[in-house]
C-alpha cells in the first residue's frame, strides 16, 4: 500500500479495533499488517491465506473488521463474503483488491463488503477504511461513490454480465485478459472441463460464440 503514514495512538479509555487479514500472498499480508500496527487503535487479531483459512481462524479470533483479498485459492473473496453472511454477521468485511473498482466494487458491495479499496491506494485510505467500517459505516472512494451515482441512473440489471454467477464472472475476466482455460482451471483450483462449462454459460448469457467476441465484450463494458 505504499509508504506508511506516521503512527497515531487510540483515544484513552477505547479498545482497539481487532482485524483480521486474508490474502493469499504473505508478502501482501505483511504490508497491510506494518500499515495498519502503525496506528495504537488498530489490533491484527489473526491472518490466513485462504478461506478455509479464513474459516478456522475466526473460530478462535476476535474480528470486527476482516480485510479481504478477492483473488483467493479455491474460493474466491465474493464468495467468502456469502459464505459469511451466514456463518459470521457479526464480521464487516474490507475488500482490499489488485483490481480496479469499475470491475468489483459495486458488486463486492452487493455481496455485503462495507468498502473496496485498490492494493495500489494510499495507506492514510487503509486507515481510515477500517475505522469507518469498524464503526459499522460504509466506505466509499469517490470512484466508488461515482460508481454507485452511475448504477442508479444506468442500473447494472440492464447489462448481460449482470447475470452471470461469480465463478462465471470470473472466468470472462480472465479469458479476456488472455488466460487459458488450464492456466484459469490451475488459478480456480477447477477441472478443466468445470471451466468449459462456464465458458460455455458465459457466451450463451453474453450471446457470443468466440473469446474474440468474449474479449471486445469485455473491453467495451470495461470490465478490463
Amino acid at each position: 500500500m505504499g509508504a506508511s503514514p506516521s503512527k497515531t495512538a487510540a483515544p484513552a479509555g477505547t479498545r482497539a479495533i481487532r482485524v483480521v487479514l486474508c490474502d493469499d500472498h504473505a508478502v501482501v499480508r505483511r504490508g497491510i499488517r506494518d500499515t495498519l500496527a502503525e496506528s495504537d487503535d488498530i489490533q491484527i487479531t489473526g491472518e490466513a491465506g485462504s478461506y478455509p483459512e479464513l474459516r478456522d481462524v475466526l473460530r478462535s479470533a476476535a474480528c470486527d473488521v476482516l480485510v479481504l483479498d478477492l483473488n483467493l485459492p479455491g474460493r474466491s473473496g465474493l464468495e467468502a463474503l456469502a459464505s459469511l453472511k451466514d456463518s459470521h454477521a457479526e464480521v464487516r468485511a474490507l475488500v482490499v483488491s489488485m483490481y480496479p473498482e469499475d470491475q468489483y466494487a459495486i458488486r463486492c458491495l452487493r455481496a455485503g463488503a462495507f468498502g473496496y479499496l485498490n492494493k495500489a491506494g494510499d495507506p492514510a485510505a487503509l486507515l481510515a477504511a477500517v475505522r469507518t467500517v469498524a464503526a459499522g459505516k460504509k466506505y466509499l472512494t469517490p470512484e466508488v461513490a461515482q460508481l454507485l451515482a452511475d448504477n442508479v441512473s444506468a442500473p447494472e440489471s440492464e447489462a448481460k454480465h449482470a447475470a452471470l454467477s461469480e465463478r462465471e464472472h470470473q472466468t470472462l475476466i480472465k479469458i479476456a485478459q488472455g488466460a487459458k482455460l488450464s492456466d484459469i482451471a490451475e488459478q480456480l483450483m477447477l477441472s478443466p472441463k468445470t471451466v468449459s462449462v462456464y465458458r460455455a454459460r458465459v457466451l450463451e448469457k453474453l450471446g457470443v460464440g468466440s473469446n474474440a467476441e468474449l474479449t471486445a465484450y469485455a473491453i467495451h463494458n470495461k470490465l478490463i
